[in-house]
């Protein structure tokens, strides 16, 4: 499938995996909307990609944020083709018996609600139009519990299996549904782990981390055909395999 002038939409754009992926889906010609809770770094961005792109300010706790987001890209763009969800907080990083209650339920309310209020917007459209993808950016720590993380293992548990259930759900009616678990990615989110010196991932080095652009090359990938087989699952950027399909090795 060519992306040139396919509308996408990514969340948590202003920098990491978020500012990366759009750049990559900007570089296949698609046209690109960043979203993103404050404008400074996406404004900047969408500045550098040009005619192509456009800067939303969108809270993704709130289904009218969202809601009104996608209305005002395809007034600017036309239909909406692919939703990336990636925006997250990886917050407390914490012992659950010590966590800040309203901390740990912010994490769920952009981890977990944010992604049912992303795919709540964007699919009855995508149904009427009988196709569309979208991908939530996942992890291994839905898959698994990792110490002190208890709200974001929580949160992107929920997240997995909410593309589980909207692929049951929507793949019939033409939509492509899955996630993306990138592993470790040299992002601030690593800095703040390697500071709080809890659980094995704060050990690791900054050489161990993946850069930003692989995750980002990989989901221009999964909007094509040929990752059609991981619909209603996650994609692992750990897996060599992957990494030979997308063309990172």
């Amino acid at each position: 499938m060519s992306l040139k002038d396919k509308v996408v939409l990514v969340t948590g754009a202003s920098r990491g995996i978020g500012a990366a992926t759009a750049r990559a889906f900007a570089d296949a010609g698609a046209k690109v909307a960043l979203v993103a809770r404050s404008s400074a770094e996406i404004d900047a961005l969408a500045a550098e990609i040009g005619s192509n792109a456009i800067a939303i300010t969108c809270d993704v706790a709130s289904f009218a944020d969202v809601d009104a987001t996608i209305a005002k890209v395809e007034k600017a763009f036309g239909p909406l083709d692919v939703f990336v969800g990636n925006a997250g907080l990886l917050d407390p990083i914490s012992h659950l018996a010590e966590a800040d209650p309203e901390t740990w339920g912010k994490t769920i309310d952009v981890n977990l609600k944010g992604v049912f209020n992303g795919m709540r917007a964007a699919m009855p459209g995508m149904i009427e139009r009988g196709s569309g993808t979208i991908i939530t950016v996942s992890s291994g720590a839905a898959h698994g519990p990792v110490e002190a993380w208890s709200s974001y293992c929580s949160s992107k548990a929920g997240a997995f299996m909410l593309t589980r259930c909207a692929d049951k759900e929507a793949r019939e009616k033409g939509l492509r549904i899955m996630g993306l678990s990138p592993g470790t990615v040299a992002t601030d989110m690593q800095r703040d782990i390697k500071a709080s010196g809890i659980n094995p991932v704060s050990q690791l080095e900054w050489s161990d981390h993946i850069p930003p652009e692989w995750p980002a090359k990989t989901l221009v990938w999964m909007c094509t055909p040929d990752a059609d087989e991981f619909c209603g699952t996650d994609v692992s950027l750990r897996e060599d395999s992957i990494r030979k399909r997308v063309g990172l090795v």
